[in-house]
C-alpha cells in the first residue's frame, strides 16, 4: 500500500506520522487498500479547527471520509469510525447482493418452466 500524508499548518513528527500510519494499516485486514491519501489540517480561523480527510483507493469503489473536531485525535477518530462503518456496510452488501441475484435467477428459471 502506498501512503501519502499531507500536513497543513500541522508540524510533521515521527510520532504523529507513525500513529496515522498504524491507524490506516489497521484497516488492511478488512479491506484491500492499494493507496491511502491522508490530509491533516489545522485552520485556526474555523471552529472546530482540525480537519482530517482520508481517501482510500481500493479495487472496488474508493472510500472517502472526512472529520472535523477541536483536537486532531478526535477528528481522526471520527474519520476512522466513518471508514469502519463504510467498510462494514460494503461487507454486508456483498452477501445481500449475491442472495438477491440468486433469488432473481430462481424466479427466472421458474417462469421459464411455466411458459
Amino acid at each position: 500500500m502506498k501512503l501519502t500524508l499531507q500536513h497543513f499548518a500541522i508540524r510533521s513528527t515521527n510520532a504523529l506520522d507513525a500513529w496515522v500510519e498504524n491507524q490506516i494499516f489497521s484497516l488492511q485486514p478488512r479491506l484491500q487498500i492499494d493507496e491511502a491519501n491522508v490530509r491533516l489540517a489545522h485552520r485556526r480561523e474555523l471552529s472546530p479547527a482540525y480537519q482530517v480527510q482520508v481517501h482510500l483507493v481500493t479495487p472496488g469503489p474508493d472510500v472517502f471520509a472526512e472529520g472535523h473536531d477541536h483536537t486532531l485525535r478526535a477528528a481522526f477518530g471520527k474519520v476512522m469510525r466513518e471508514l469502519g462503518d463504510k467498510i462494514t456496510g460494503r461487507a454486508r452488501k456483498r452477501p445481500q447482493k449475491v442472495k438477491s441475484n440468486l433469488s432473481a435467477r430462481a424466479a427466472d428459471s421458474r417462469t421459464a418452466r411455466v411458459g
